[in-house]
């Protein structure tokens, strides 16, 4: 055999082949699952502006408490905002197609090393954020449980701090797979290296 038909054919001369084109083109169908996520962001502002005008309307009537509880409600749509922000910006970038936006003056400093890896520790985060202020909006309602005034039930509050546990140890338990993961490729690397 003569050297030419040796030599290992380069990536870049290589036709794809029609599955493989396929498949790797079959990427393009989560697009219209992130344009939906950005109308539902949208919804979300008109739910925040919505709230944010009822709490201005009744100002002067709410009591403290009420006041407290419809700001951890605004709180609560700009994390799950936020949430989505992260899906679909991470996502998008991960998934189907690079965003092309470095040194653009607004680019998020986690987009710069964003992986599937990253992508789903920042949701478990943001999961337990979103939880945590239900829990908090929960336990101040609670006080109410006495006089019955409320809507929840000793029941009812124990297995919302148990999910909220529960999801606080599932993202525990992702950060440890990916530490784990990633030393094992650091391992690897090493040991390639020598």
């Amino acid at each position: 055999m003569s050297a030419i038909t040796d030599a290992p054919v380069s990536r870049k001369s290589r036709p794809l082949r029609p599955v493989p084109m396929l498949i790797f083109g079959s990427r393009w169908l989560q697009l219209p699952l992130y344009v939906g996520l950005i109308i539902a962001q949208g919804v979300y502002v008109v739910l925040f502006i919505k709230e944010l005008w009822h709490l201005f309307a009744h100002s002067f009537d709410f009591s403290e408490q009420q006041i407290m509880l419809a700001v951890l409600g605004l709180i609560d749509v700009v994390m799950i905002s936020n949430l989505l922000v992260m899906v679909i910006v991470g996502g998008y970038e991960t998934f189907v197609s690079r965003l092309n936006l470095h040194g653009h003056p607004d680019e998020p400093e986690w987009l710069s090393h964003v992986n599937a890896s990253v992508l789903k520790i920042k949701l478990a985060m943001a999961i337990i954020g979103i939880s945590s202020i239900h829990l908090l909006r929960t336990f101040i309602e609670a006080g109410a449980l006495a006089s019955g005034k409320t809507g929840y039930t000793e029941t009812g509050v124990m297995w919302q701090t148990i999910i909220h546990c529960v999801f606080i140890l599932s993202a525990i338990g992702i950060a440890v797979v990916d530490k784990l993961s990633n030393a094992s490729i650091e391992g690897a690397k090493q040991q390639a290296a020598h």
